[in-house]
């Protein structure tokens, strides 16, 4: 018989995500089972104060899952590398709680790190078959866009924006300082952990299920921001004209927001 899979440690950042912790943790762990992949899953939440502890409590009667709460803190990408912190296994897959990244394919994505020349691996709405919802407002798809757009020059992928990923804990131990600023960890763990590499798997971004969109002004800005970080760190020779770029773009991401 082949031997088993590496295991696996699923991070999943959290805030105010209550209504869909059990069918993620449900839907998670049966695709985990199906490929025979051992696995804990670490929800890392940013006190929330909703069900989310009374839906884990009882959930951890059947699942390996663990709850970390951030008193006093937020933010995704925070919440992420804390969950790298309190991770026991060498495999990270990080996904959002809103059911919009499909739980099944995290085997699909442990998959490609089991190749040697693999060290990075994304989620992708831009290739293949993946996609976006079909409700999605004009606006949101020219931001999203628009936002990948300025990202490709410091990763090669087609979706640097995605939060659904998969790296080796030796990525993100051997990484240069990490110091992202709004919610696009991948693309900081991407660049600074110098991730050459890189595998893609397509997928149909869902609907959210439940909750609120994390979607909003602050957000457009702090992404400008962390962009113009990533350029002087990537490109030192271009930070100024990098920052201007970062500024007009942010200009032409928060007037899109304010049309949702």
């Amino acid at each position: 018989m082949p031997p088993a899979p590496p295991a696996a440690s699923v991070i999943v950042p959290t805030y105010r995500e209550g209504p869909n912790i059990q069918p993620l943790v449900e839907r998670a762990f049966r695709a985990l089972r199906e490929a025979g992949i051992e696995a804990e899953l670490i929800i890392v939440d940013d006190d929330s104060r909703d069900e989310t502890e009374a839906v884990v409590r009882r959930l951890q009667e059947t699942f390996p899952l663990r709850l970390v709460i951030r008193r006093g803190e937020r933010g995704l990408s925070g919440a992420v590398l804390r969950g790298f912190q309190e991770a026991r296994y060498d495999r990270f897959v990080v996904l959002d709680a809103d059911l919009q990244h499909p739980p099944e394919l995290i085997p699909a994505l442990l998959g490609h790190l089991d190749d040697e020349s693999c060290d990075f691996v994304i989620a992708t709405r831009y290739r293949d078959r993946g996609s976006l919802p079909r409700d999605w407002p004009l606006g949101r798809r020219l931001a999203s866009r628009l936002a990948t757009g300025l990202a490709r020059p410091l990763a090669p992928l087609s979706d640097p924006m995605s939060g659904f990923f998969a790296l080796r804990r030796s990525t993100w131990a051997h990484a240069d300082r990490l110091d992202p600023v709004g919610y696009k960890i991948a693309l900081e763990l991407y660049v600074k952990g110098r991730c050459r590499r890189p595998a893609e798997v397509p997928f149909q971004f869902a609907t959210r299920a439940a909750g609120e969109s994390k979607f909003s002004l602050r957000q457009q800005w702090l992404y400008a921001k962390h962009l113009a970080r990533l350029y002087r760190y990537r490109f030192p020779w271009a930070y100024w004209p990098a920052i201007l770029a970062a500024l007009a773009a942010a200009t032409i991401l928060v007037a899109l927001a304010v049309k949702e």
